[in-house]
Order: C-alpha cells, then sequence, then structure tokens
C-alpha cells in the first residue's frame, strides 16, 4: 500500500472514531498538506469544542512531522480557534493525541516515539471527555 493510501486510511479511522461517539462530527480535509492554505488533516468539533488533527500512522519505532506542518497546524487552529493535535498510531497500539509543547523537537523537525505518546500522549476517550488536564 502506498504512503498516501496509508495515510487516508489512517484519517478515515479516526473520523470513523469520532462519528461513533454521540455528540461529535469530522471531516478529512481534502489537500491537506498539498494546498497554499494551512489546514490540518481533521476537523472535529461538537458544540463545546473544535480540535484541528494531524494525523500520523507508522511501523517505526520514531514519527517525525516537519515543522511546517506544525506551524501550519499552529497557524489553522488560532485562526478557528481550535484546539491543535497531533494523532499518531504505532504498528499494534491504539490511537494516542498529543499537544504540540509535549513533543520533542530536533531542530528541522518534531519527533514523537512509543514511550514519548505512553508517557504525554492520551487516549481518544481522554481527548473527547477532556481528562488530560
Amino acid at each position: 500500500m502506498n504512503q498516501k493510501k496509508k495515510g487516508t486510511n489512517a484519517e478515515r479511522e479516526i473520523i470513523h472514531m469520532f462519528w461513533q461517539t454521540s455528540d461529535w462530527a469530522a471531516c478529512r480535509v481534502a489537500g491537506s498538506g498539498s494546498i497554499k492554505y494551512p489546514s490540518p488533516d481533521i476537523i472535529a468539533a461538537n458544540l463545546k469544542r473544535k480540535l484541528a488533527i494531524e494525523c500520523k500512522s507508522t511501523k517505526s519505532e520514531y514519527q517525525y512531522l516537519e515543522k511546517r506542518e506544525i506551524n501550519e497546524l499552529l497557524e489553522y487552529a488560532q485562526k478557528t480557534n481550535a484546539e491543535p493535535w497531533i494523532a499518531i498510531k504505532f504498528s499494534r497500539t491504539n490511537w494516542r493525541f498529543i499537544q504540540i509543547k509535549n513533543l520533542k523537537e530536533t531542530g528541522k523537525h518534531y519527533m514523537a516515539t512509543r514511550g514519548l505518546l505512553k508517557d504525554k500522549g492520551i487516549s481518544f476517550t481522554s481527548l473527547l471527555n477532556k481528562t488530560f488536564i
């Protein structure tokens, strides 16, 4: 499976997770990462909160994110008053959600590891219930 198809499938998995809840809606953003305007991979919302989510799925032990991706996510979130989140799924694990401030900065990139997600990331249920604070 090519990388684009893999990413699309990962995004759709998260969208289904939101729609299976009682009060959340979500959609993929067409062209995210390939148009000149900042746009997250997924926008999710209910009557109380808005989330802008960048998604990554990997078989590796590390997930790198370009600073450009993070800056665009932050810009979009600031303009729409949405909460910016990174969703990462390492193989054989559930999705974990992490705030940008908890990612490790490596110079040209931000990075997350399985251990970092275990320590600083939160589950989908915690994200919805905002029980991470």
